[in-house]
Parts: structure tokens; sequence; C-alpha cells
């Protein structure tokens, strides 16, 4: 059993973590560290809620689950590692390159490793995708199009939304769709994009168009808080038909509402020949946690730090692109 010690304890590890640490046999909440201590023992009882990361690392257990705000996430990995300890981190694990490869010269020293948390490689819409590309139902595809939008026009006092290091949209949603389409189809050969700040006291992007570039070939990835309409989550089209799905997988909105195991089912839309509907690929957060709990057995993380270095490099790169007005190169 895996001694587990939750570092922060707001809306992503109640919900998207507590639930599977607790399902599974693999995993033992042993500590939480909060400044919530009330809210902690009301969640899950008689645990140990600890006031600082150095008391927590000052005990037997072995994985640190961090989910604190973005900003903190080197320091918070680089001292886990430091006391030997496994790290499973909320994306993104950092906010720089220079971060990231400091923290991937100090897992290769440290008796630690790190998982960066991109449960969403399991949503049910993506793995269908990914079954489709590797079957080539779609023929050889030319333009996958990702939206993740929300109707948000009102700008929130929350650290996402304010000024600072890894705040802002594309740091926060970007980092999934990236992730994705990176998993599809490797780094791309040039980027371009268009980071935006649309509303009204805005501190931090709360837009973003970005385009990967794969030779002729395009992946566009977008997000908007002024979307009240569900617009299609992905598109892909080939040269033989294309691919339709809208609205997002349903596994949050049931651990919103306590279920773990996801009943909710979806369909999608495959035009080739003629247009039919087609089965979803079941979700898998249950899963990616199982993986996840053999990859601290096995030693070999299961997302590395070196794909979430990657993925900093094309939000860096994005942001250059914006700002310059320009398509750049891709170096991974």
């Amino acid at each position: 059993m895996i001694n587990t010690i939750l570092v922060g304890f707001g809306f992503s590890a109640t919900t998207f973590h507590v639930p599977f640490l607790q399902e599974l046999d693999d995993f033992q909440i042993v500590g939480v560290v909060s400044s919530r201590p009330e809210d902690v023992r009301a969640a899950l009882g008689d645990v140990t809620v600890y006031t600082t990361l150095d008391e927590a690392l000052a005990t037997e257990a072995s994985l640190f689950v961090i989910t604190t705000p973005s900003h903190l996430h080197k320091d918070m990995v680089e001292r886990c590692l430091a006391a030997g300890k496994d790290v499973l981190v909320e994306k993104p694990a950092f906010v720089t390159t220079e971060e990231g490869e400091a923290l991937i010269r100090l897992e290769q020293a440290s008796d630690g490793i790190v998982n960066v948390f991109h449960n969403r490689r399991t949503d049910g819409d993506f793995l269908t995708i990914k079954r489709l590309l590797e079957e080539q139902r779609l023929g050889d595809w030319k333009v996958l199009e990702s939206r993740f939008d929300r109707f948000r026009p009102t700008v929130r006092d929350r650290w996402r939304e304010n000024a600072g290091p890894g705040a802002g949209i594309l740091f926060d949603l970007g980092s999934h769709l990236i992730d994705q389409a990176l998993v599809l189809f490797g780094a791309p050969d040039k980027v371009s994009a268009d980071v935006m700040v649309q509303r009204d006291g805005g501190q931090s992007d709360d837009g973003f168009h970005v385009t990967l570039h794969y030779g002729e070939k395009r992946v566009y990835l977008r997000s908007n808080p002024f979307i009240a309409v569900e617009a299609p989550r992905f598109e892909v089209h080939g040269t033989e038909g294309s691919f339709l799905k809208s609205g997002l997988d349903p596994q949050e909105a049931c651990l919103r509402n306590g279920k773990v195991r996801c009943p909710d089912r979806e369909t999608g839309t495959i035009v080739t020949d003629v247009e039919s509907t087609i089965d979803i690929v079941p979700g898998g957060y249950l899963s990616f946690y199982q993986a996840l709990a053999a990859s601290y057995t096995t030693r070999h993380p299961l997302v590395p730090l070196g794909d979430a270095l990657l993925t900093t490099r094309i939000i860096e790169t994005a942001r250059e692109s914006s700002r310059s007005q320009r398509v750049l190169d891709f170096k991974a």
C-alpha cells in the first residue's frame, strides 16, 4: 500500500484525487498539508493535518500529491525529491522550461520519481480519436480541432485569474489540450498563436487560439470565456471523412456528484460515405490512477517530467508567437 499525503485541499484535491485514493486499495491517505483542518477532517475524518510541507516530509509517507497553485509546484516537487519521496503533481508541473530542466536533473539524482497529473489522457472522446487515428478510419488526417470553451464573462478573484506565474487559461486548460495533441502527434514543426485577455479587468490570459503545424497538417487548440453555446469539443478531418464530438467528457460531472465509476455514455458523429453515430470509448480516470499506482512500483513514470517540459516549451513558444505575431519554428 502506498502511504499518501495530499498537499493542498481545494477543488482539485477533493474532486480529482481523494475519490480515487479512497477507492483503490493501492493507496492510503495518511495526512494532508492544509491551512483548513476543519474542512479536511469533515471530508476525511480523523486524518493527520500538517501545517507545513516540511512537517509532512519528516514522516514515513512515500507519495506526495501536490495540488497547490501552479507557481508553488516547482519548489514543492524539489523539496519532495530532496527527501527521496515520490510525487504526483498537478499540471502545470512548473511554469518555465528552466524550472522543468532543473527538476529533471534533480529527479535523476533522487530516489523519488515524479508523475504529472494529466488525467485527460483518459477522456473518452480523446481515447476515441486515438483509436480512430490508429485504425485510419478517417484516412490520412489533415486537421484536428480541440476546444475547451466556457461561459465565464466576469473575472473572479482567484489565483488562476490573477496576475502571476502559472496563471491564465493557457497554463490551465491549455496544458491539457497541448498534452493531448503531443500524445497523438508528437512535437510540431512550427507554432503560431493568439493569446488574449478579453474580459474587463482581466489580469491574465483568458482565451487562446494555438496552431500546431505538422507539415501541411494542422492542430487548432482553442479556449474562450464568452462561449455560451455548446460548441464542438473535437473535430477531426481526414482524406476519407470526419469525426465530430460535442460536449465535455462526463467524468468530471460524475465525480462532482460522488460517482467514481461514471455510468454516463456518449456518442459522436462520423461522416465517411454516409453519416453515422458511433459510441465514445468510456473514459478512464480510475484506470489512470491504477496505472499510476503501478508506476510507483515499477519506478517508471506514467507521465514523466519530460512530457511536461515539452508542453511548457509549446506554451512559451505560443506566447512569443502571440507577442511577435509570427509563426515560429519549434525546437523540442
